[in-house]
């Protein structure tokens, strides 16, 4: 599966580069939205602990406050989303805008060997010479699927989570311990799975970038009758598969636990299990973090590259 022109993330070919990012300007405003909830929920936090309550009052502030802050991450995820999904449809417009320039900055055609097919070393890494594009990998095709159904997804689970938050709250301040005891331990699995679901589809994202970027170059060096170079599959991206796979893993390892915690009718019990299942969450959401660290690495090795090869074929034209 490639990238077509026309889909939500490759403009069609008539698209005018020089149009403003539409999904810049939303992914903005998402931004500032989930900052404003996140501030909601700080401020009330700071007045609550200013004040002497009962029990359940403090247990039903602490219950909308844990959603409404774990909204607002999700919220500027959204963001964040939204700004690299503009990234990728403005990757696609800077490699037509390429194809059209490049034949006019290349040097006439020379007598010269053609280039050896098969893999060679360069300054970035190992690289492969085709006649032709090399097909997207395999987590490049997931990615250019995923994306979208992973982001829709998490935001669905943080609804729900919200939701029962506010459940949660009303239940502890009608002093419903059975239900709130159980919400006690669902609403953070579901949050936080949602959350991984986030950030998961922020890591399609970026693997939707890597495969634009190799697909693009490709049709770039294509389209002026040059073979074409493709950096292999660095090791910072392979890491990045991994630590995603990982810490999806570990994800919904938790949200079982916490489904299985939220059964449990001894609260000394349920007390223990949320005491370790939240540095277990964290981790998962760790590992997620750290697989976008090393894709945005990997991000910087291949447009290195493709910069390189832009140059190499404007000095020597091939």
């Amino acid at each position: 599966m490639s990238t077509r022109p026309g889909t939500l993330l490759r403009p069609s070919l008539t698209a005018d580069y020089r149009s403003r990012s539409t999904q810049r300007a939303a992914g903005l405003g998402i931004v500032a939205v989930g900052l404003m909830v996140a501030m909601i929920a700080f401020i009330s936090s700071i007045v609550q602990a200013g004040r002497e309550g009962t029990a359940a009052s403090i247990a039903m502030q602490a219950a909308w406050t844990f959603g409404a802050a774990t909204a607002a991450l999700g919220i500027l995820k959204t963001g964040i989303a939204v700004v690299l999904w503009g990234i990728v449809r403005r990757i696609w417009l800077r490699a037509e805008s390429i194809k059209a320039a490049l034949p006019k900055l290349m040097p006439p055609k020379a007598d010269q060997p053609p280039l050896r097919e098969g893999a060679i070393d360069t300054s970035y890494g190992p690289a492969e010479v085709t006649r032709t594009p090399p097909a997207p990998l395999f987590i490049h095709r997931l990615s250019f699927a995923l994306w979208a159904p992973m982001l829709l997804m998490g935001v669905m689970g943080l609804g729900a989570g919200l939701i029962l938050s506010f459940i949660e709250a009303g239940a502890a301040s009608s002093q419903s311990t059975g239900t709130f005891n159980s919400l006690r331990a669902l609403v953070p699995g579901i949050m936080f799975f949602g959350e991984a679901l986030l950030l998961a589809g922020i890591s399609f994202l970026l693997g939707s970038i890597l495969g634009s970027i190799r697909q693009g170059g490709g049709e770039v060096q294509e389209s002026v009758g040059v073979h074409v170079k493709t950096l292999k599959m660095p090791l910072t991206a392979k890491l990045f598969v991994a630590l995603m796979m990982m810490g999806m893993m570990v994800e919904m390892a938790q949200l079982g636990l916490y489904i299985y915690a939220a059964t449990l009718e001894n609260a000394e019990s349920l007390d223990v299990w949320l005491t370790w299942l939240g540095p277990l969450r964290e981790a998962g959401l760790g590992l997620l973090l750290s697989g976008i660290v090393l894709a945005l690495a990997s991000i910087g090795k291949v447009l290195g590259f493709q910069f390189s090869r832009i140059q190499e074929l404007i000095a020597v034209g091939r």
